[in-house]
């Protein structure tokens, strides 16, 4: 699973049958701290999610499982709407710091 946050809705007048009345929405994935990461993705909707919200989607096998036991042909599917976000980062070792050598000037 992952995060995203609804960017938009696509419209399709043609569709696979098993599709017909499922939304589709625009995904932008995020990282833990809700910073845009990687290229945006069409997801179908499982859960009534709106614009702007943050949402967490599933890709593969298991995108069409919401929708048994209708066979929807899904690779990406929002399945979770969510409410809040509680981050609790470590703080990562100090990296060794290696002195910067600037080549003396002739």
């Amino acid at each position: 699973m992952y995060l995203g946050r609804v960017v938009g809705c696509v419209w399709a007048t043609v569709k696979h049958p098993a599709m017909v009345g499922q939304r589709m929405l625009v995904i932008q994935p995020l990282t833990p701290e809700l910073k845009a990461t990687g290229k945006r993705v069409v997801c179908l909707d499982a859960t009534g999610a709106g614009a702007g919200e943050i949402v967490y989607c599933v890709r593969g096998r298991e995108a069409s499982f919401p929708f048994l036991p209708a066979e929807v042909p899904a690779d990406t599917t929002v399945v979770g709407i969510v409410d809040s976000i509680h981050l609790k980062r470590t703080p990562q070792a100090a990296a060794p710091r290696h002195p910067v050598h600037k080549k003396a000037r002739k």
